[in-house]
């Protein structure tokens, strides 16, 4: 009886399996249907249009704007650039192409191209990832990159609990993938690092456990005391024998440090540093001291170890590696005691559970790295301080404690917008400014110089979003002088993700040409925008541009400029007109779906650490469908890139037989 039922199980299961096997051959076949009949849209309906109306100027040595469109003759080249594709949808709908003065697209063409793109198969990769069998052209990602400098530096504090000597910095990082520094492609480990890491792990460790235990009531003295209490977990004694404590010791350290359980074979590999120190005639507090140094200095802190199977494959993450992708995200660190406590007991297997711990994570002051690490790389701040220079004969009230208050102007700013689950839109237009006293000084807004960082009102809404932070006016200008140009190209990149090619070669800067005779600045750059050559991009960025220009180069407000009044007004090519910077955000705002879903890329590709691909679409639309129907809220985006397939999942290749 017992065998019948085992068997009628299996057959029931087969069945199924057939069935479901079946069903998926079938969606398959049929969503090749649909692509083929797409693409064969595009070669009987848009291709002759593209002829018609683009190929004069995007063909040739040197097509307009970088852009080609020889290559996209069939459908099956235009599939292969989808994202190509749907800026030149966007760049359709908003009238920047054709470019004015160009042979327009009629209604009829317009409504053909727009149902042909928005008609696009949409194919389910809400449950893959990029690997060799799903992606011809797939080369693998290594994801056990090292730290960044800042997640190193936020490591070693967390871990140790004293800071470190600035000085002792390790070199910074350059960026990749979405233009983050956490991409592993860049991220290369020299010899210059290994010796910044070894000075470094002597120095707090030394610091943490000085030989004889600081006293007095003085910050510096109270934090050693805390962490040389975090670090000595236990103390040789009667009841506890010397070595007994110290493995105790590094085991806890360890833990923490390496983010994951400790075997018994590495904890007594850096025993055996503590047992040579012991018999130089060491005492237990200068003995225990190599052990932690050593590891600070293992690969097991220095890098992301995502652990592989031999086998190879789609796998999902264990929990202490799932806490580390959290805590790198949120705090640009490793996992506290009670992300690991949650690792351990199981307590991040389901949604529910991550994202209870996301929310824990974002009310603790170490959120503030997603404005610092995220947020200055978004809005290209990351090098402010050491870059942006304005003259000191111009702006003689330029000073570097301004610089530093510009700076965290823009990272309070970005991390509260995530820290307090606001709208995503308060980045392009907020109520208020995030300043202290000195800052509002400079900003001529009513404030006690002396008084701390806090949330200030704009009545007129001319300050408040990032186009209106001093650091990006101030790195979007010259030394000497504002840049309507810059500042226009920095709104369209940086803000709405639309690219800009740089100028055509042989085209001379506006300060060598002719319109340098022209009394200012929007006079000159107005003779400038009169080349054929140059229209096509200065029509966009100039308009953005003007509507800031009310702000200086140390972002202070201004009437005039060298005694002309300032005119702020712009129209762009979709036939806009705005005047100043509260009706620029306006307009801006109108433009919201193309900022969230350019601001959505980037925190994604800021989470994975890596560059993105079609299998990472699911979380960009779930992202998008979420924050239309949650009035926008940041936890929306942070709380669907967490439990997405991609975040709590990775791919690795196979072990190569020996």
């Amino acid at each position: 009886m017992l065998r019948h039922r085992a068997f009628s199980v299996v057959i029931v299961l087969t069945a199924t399996l057939s069935v479901g096997g079946t069903v998926r051959g079938l969606r398959a076949a049929e969503d090749e249907a649909k692509l083929k009949e797409w693409q064969q849209s595009y070669e009987r309906d848009i291709w002759p249009i593209v002829q018609a109306r683009c190929q004069k100027c995007h063909s040739g040595d040197e097509p307009q704007g970088g852009f080609d469109v020889t290559p996209f003759a069939s459908g099956e080249a235009v599939s292969q650039k989808l994202e190509m594709w749907d800026e030149v949808g966007k760049r359709v709908r908003l009238r920047e192409m054709p470019p004015e003065g160009s042979p327009q697209l009629n209604d009829a063409q317009k409504g053909v191209f727009h149902r042909w793109l928005d008609a696009r198969p949409r194919q389910d990769f809400c449950s893959q990832l990029a690997t060799d069998e799903t992606q011809s052209w797939y080369r693998g990602y290594v994801m056990s990159r090292r730290l960044t400098r800042t997640e190193y530096l936020n490591a070693v504090r967390d871990a140790v609990g004293v800071p470190i000597d600035s000085s002792l910095a390790p070199p910074s990082d350059g960026s990749g993938g979405e233009g983050f520094d956490t991409n592993g492609d860049t991220l290369f480990t020299s010899p210059i690092h290994i010796e910044q890491y070894l000075a470094i792990a002597s120095q707090v460790v030394n610091d943490a456990l000085p030989e004889v235990e600081p006293e007095g009531t003085d910050p510096v003295a109270e934090r050693v005391r805390a962490a040389r209490t975090r670090l000595l977990v236990s103390l040789p004694g009667a009841q506890v024998p010397d070595e007994q404590a110290a493995r105790e010791v590094i085991r806890a350290f360890t833990y923490r440090a390496w983010r994951r359980p400790v075997s018994d074979t590495e904890v007594d590999s850096l025993l055996s540093l503590y047992l040579q120190t012991r018999a130089s005639g060491g005492n237990f507090v200068t003995a225990v001291r190599q052990p932690l140094k050593a590891a600070l200095v293992s690969p097991n802190f220095l890098f992301v170890v995502e652990a592989e199977s031999p086998t190879g494959g789609v796998q999902r993450l264990t929990p202490y590696e799932l806490a580390l992708r959290l805590s790198l995200l949120v705090w640009s660190s490793i996992p506290d005691d009670e992300l690991l406590r949650a690792a351990e007991a199981g307590e991040l297997d389901t949604n529910e559970q991550v994202i209870t711990q996301l929310r824990r994570m974002l009310a603790d002051p170490r959120a503030r790295a997603i404005g610092e690490n995220f947020g200055l790389q978004w809005l290209g701040l990351a090098n402010f301080r050491t870059t942006t220079k304005p003259d000191a004969e111009v702006f003689p009230a330029y000073t570097e404690e301004l610089a530093d208050d510009l700076r965290e102007e823009a990272i309070r700013f970005v991390a509260d917008v995530f820290r307090e689950d606001r709208s995503l839109l308060e980045l392009i237009d907020a109520p208020y400014v995030t300043v202290n006293g000195r800052l509002a000084q400079h900003y001529g807004l009513a404030l006690d110089p002396d008084a701390d960082w806090q949330r200030l009102e704009t009545a007129d809404r001319q300050r408040g979003g990032v186009v209106t932070l001093g650091a990006a006016l101030m790195t979007a200008s010259y030394p000497r002088r504002t840049s309507p140009v810059l500042r226009g190209r920095w709104v369209l990149e940086e803000v709405l993700g639309s690219k800009v090619p740089p100028p055509p070669a042989g085209v001379p800067a506006l300060e060598e040409s002719e319109a340098s005779h022209a009394a200012t600045l929007r006079e000159r750059l107005e003779l400038h925008r009169q080349k054929t050559e140059c229209a096509a991009c200065h029509d966009r960025m100039d308009p953005l541009g003007f509507g800031l220009d009310n702000f200086d180069a140390l972002g202070r407000w201004r009437e005039t400029d060298n005694g002309q009044p300032i005119d702020s007004t712009g129209k762009l090519p979709s036939g806009q007109t705005f005047s100043g910077p509260a009706e620029l955000k306006r307009i801006l705002l109108q433009r919201g779906g193309e900022f969230e879903k350019h601001l959505v890329r980037k925190l994604l590709g800021f989470a994975l650490g890596r560059d993105l691909n079609k299998f990472d679409q699911c979380v960009i639309d779930e992202c998008l469908k979420r924050l239309k129907s949650e009035g926008h809220r940041s936890g929306a985006v942070l709380e669907t890139i967490v439990t997405s397939y991609p975040f709590q999942h990775r791919y690795f290749k196979a072990a190569v037989a020996q």
